[in-house]
């Protein structure tokens, strides 16, 4: 038996949290570079903004509405995911990080699981203030089913509990099969051509079909819908077989110097990354481009990729060659709005092959990297940081309405007065 436990919301509850008076308010959350929504609050669903909208043609939307914007706060959503995630693991030893906001527990043995799930419910949102929905079957696919019902239907007040497909269908009528997990845009035209519309159209194909035409990821999803369990829980999250770090600029840079200022961070974030995985990388890609969007200005993009002399875990090397490259690919005269690297041919640590006239000492660079790492990890991010990276942040993200770190910087902890 599996719960799916999905934040309602979650960037937008994240910002609620230490802001009381927003209690039923509208808010909504930007994309980098406050381009886009990428969150809404359900009362900012209910007055029709839409998920990915270009903030600047709804400002004055929003203003009329007295709806409250938010620029990204990642460092916040990610903390309070954890808090999240912590208060799950009390409830079940086996539990699986499905993404920042959601969560699979295996509850098999637990018996009333419907008063279990309310105790889970009440738990979360009083130790973190964070409202969750609880979708419960004995499938990860019925289970994820379950959550998007319990959504759905105000009638289960956060939380479903989903025996079998039937079950659904009698409360809730037809579900449209792209609504299942696993099965997405691609496979649901598919489906569509065939006549399958329904989760329950999908149940009624044969099964050799739906493994020929889906491959065995089909086919798990099609038995799962069944009742039969064929997609285990994952308690450790698999290593990454690449790795890339890009962001847009705040504003268009010119000069080489700024832009590899932007790429080095970059390099230095991904490299993190990478070292958490106990992972070393082989080769890397590099690439720069103009903004797209500004057709009427000169374009142009381009990319290189660079195969490392011997694998490493070192941003020390990794960011002398990638501004190698950027200095291959850049050209004057051209406003450039996004860079990044990319990490591949990845393989552990324990099996990095050293070379005997190495460059560089490896001993050497592990060290310092490990020294780096558990001083930023204790303090901040980029307390410790190559020269490579600069000072100016001259590429930094437009956040014009970014909240405060409130659980993460000491500045920023909220005080409480004493009436």
């Amino acid at each position: 038996m599996f719960a799916l436990v999905d934040c309602n919301s979650f960037y937008a509850s994240c910002e609620k949290v230490f802001r009381p008076d927003l209690t039923q308010k509208p808010v909504v959350v930007l994309s980098n570079n406050d381009g886009c929504i990428i969150a809404r609050s359900q009362e900012a669903k209910s007055l029709g903004v839409k998920m990915g909208e270009p903030y600047f043609k709804r400002k004055n939307f929003f203003t009329k509405n007295n709806i409250s914007v938010f620029s990204a706060n990642f460092t916040l959503y990610g903390d309070l995911s954890n808090r999240v995630m912590q208060v799950l693991s009390d409830f079940s030893p086996d539990i699986e990080i499905y993404s920042i906001d959601e969560a699979f527990l295996d509850l098999s043995g637990f018996e009333n699981l419907a008063d279990y799930a309310k105790q889970i419910k009440i738990s979360v949102e009083k130790r973190t203030h964070i409202p969750i929905s609880i979708g419960l079957g004995p499938t990860k696919t019925l289970a994820k089913l379950a959550n998007y019902l319990a959504k759905k239907s105000k009638v289960y007040h956060g939380s479903y509990f989903l025996e079998d497909i039937q079950q659904a269908v009698k409360n809730h009528g037809s579900i449209l099969v792209n609504e299942v997990w696993g099965i997405g845009n691609r496979y649901a035209k598919k489906l569509n051509r065939r006549g399958v519309y329904t989760v329950e159209d999908f149940m009624k194909l044969p099964e050799k079909w739906v493994y020929k035409e889906m491959t065995v990821v089909g086919l798990r999803t099609y038995r799962e819908l069944h009742g039969k369990p064929c997609i285990p829980l994952e308690g450790n999250v698999p290593d990454k077989k690449a790795i890339m770090t890009s962001r847009s600029f705040g504003k268009p840079l010119e000069k080489l110097s700024d832009i590899e200022d932007a790429l080095c961070t970059f390099g230095a974030n991904a490299m993190a990354k990478l070292r958490k995985q106990n992972s070393c990388t082989s080769m890397i890609s590099v690439f720069l481009e103009t903004n797209i969007f500004k057709v009427y200005t000169p374009q142009y993009r381009n990319s290189i990729t660079i195969k490392l002399p011997m694998p490493t875990d070192s941003t020390l090397i990794v960011n002398k060659y990638a501004s190698y490259a950027l200095k291959k690919i850049y050209k004057e005269g051209f406003f450039y709005k996004k860079t990044g690297i990319l990490l591949t041919d990845l393989t552990p640590k324990s099996k990095q092959q050293l070379e005997l006239f190495a460059a560089f000492d490896t001993a050497k660079h592990s060290r310092i990297m490990e020294a780096c790492d558990r001083l930023n990890g204790k303090y901040h991010k980029s307390l410790v940081k190559t020269a490579l990276e600069g000072t100016k942040k001259e590429f930094s993200m437009r956040q014009e309405s970014k909240s405060k770190a409130f659980t993460t910087q000491w500045a920023d902890i909220p005080v409480v007065k004493a009436v």
